[in-house]
């Protein structure tokens, strides 16, 4: 049946919404007879806090949530995005591109091209006027595709359409990009279901678009999508850590026990809350919550 994954970053503490997702994710994987696989996602070294993937893993168990693997970091899968690349490159579908982001930004567009596009400024640069721009400013790579849309199908929000703009593939640093990594990582691990916040959403169609170009039509249609609302705060803003205890360490400072963290999560779902299992047994992706959940930290 392949594989769901959870893959946080681990650039500090998992939040109440961090936590409610995972527990969506196992849910979805199990309830479904696939794997659950944990993948650490590590490539943005500047966010990256010592000690976080203990804690992170330390959390998840607490709340009885377990994997049955745990893929590689992607810091440890440069070679096989290298692999991608390659491929991709000797298909004539990767080009060197030097705008900055405000030069995106104020790039003139296409009338009803979504806001931060990508415009095609460095599409079609001559040889010369690449070399004369790499003296100025290093190089990201960004894939060359027709500016089309792609639609994928997601559980829970049906069609997701959105276009499929030239995406940043390496960054200026020589970083490969989310947007690649992330797409390498499932085919490799197998995974074929995606379950994540709904915050994400426009970018499964570029995900599923760049699944197809490495993999096949196969690979990029066999995959399952789930995008699960956010946890939000009382003026409506997605949960973040200055809004207090919010994490499952401070929460058991707050006066929390760890069951009760994981019965509020199930009860936010409408599932039952006394065991995992039990709310596996009754577990029905048609009647999860469709709106946010409002959390209210404990003063």
């Amino acid at each position: 049946m392949g594989a769901g994954r959870y893959a946080p970053s681990p650039s500090g503490d998992l939040h109440v919404g961090n936590l409610r997702t995972a527990m969506l994710a196992w849910l979805f994987a199990r309830c479904s007879d696939r794997e659950l696989i944990l993948r650490m996602e590590d490539l943005d070294t500047a966010r990256t806090v010592a000690g976080s993937e203990q804690r992170q893993l330390e959390d998840l168990q607490a709340l009885g949530l377990t994997f049955d693997r745990v893929s590689p970091r992607q810091s440890e899968r440069l070679e096989v995005y290298t692999q991608a690349l390659d491929t991709l490159r000797q298909r004539g579908l990767l080009y060197e591109c030097f705008c900055t982001r405000r030069d995106i930004l104020d790039a003139p567009r296409a009338p009803h091209t979504p806001p931060g596009a990508y415009p095609g400024t460095c599409r079609n640069l001559s040889e010369q006027e690449r070399a004369t721009r790499r003296r100025a400013r290093p190089a990201a790579w960004r894939l060359r595709t027709d500016g089309g849309q792609n639609t994928v199908q997601d559980r829970l929000l049906g069609p997701i359409t959105s276009a499929i703009d030239d995406v940043v593939v390496v960054r200026n640093d020589g970083t490969p990009a989310y947007n690649l990594a992330v797409v390498v990582d499932d085919h490799l691990s197998g995974v074929n279901q995606v379950v994540r916040a709904d915050d994400l959403a426009s970018s499964s169609p570029r995900q599923a678009h760049l699944r197809g170009l490495l993999y096949g039509d196969a690979a990029r249609d066999e995959v399952e999508y789930a995008h699960v609302p956010l946890v939000i705060n009382a003026q409506g803003a997605r949960l973040a850590k200055r809004d207090g205890a919010v994490t499952l360490r401070s929460l058991l400072d707050a006066g929390y026990s760890a069951e009760r963290v994981r019965h509020l999560l199930l009860g936010s779902l409408g599932l039952p809350a006394d065991s995992l299992e039990s709310a596996l047994g009754a577990f029905d992706a048609d009647a999860l919550p469709s709106e946010p959940w409002v959390f209210t930290p404990p003063s």
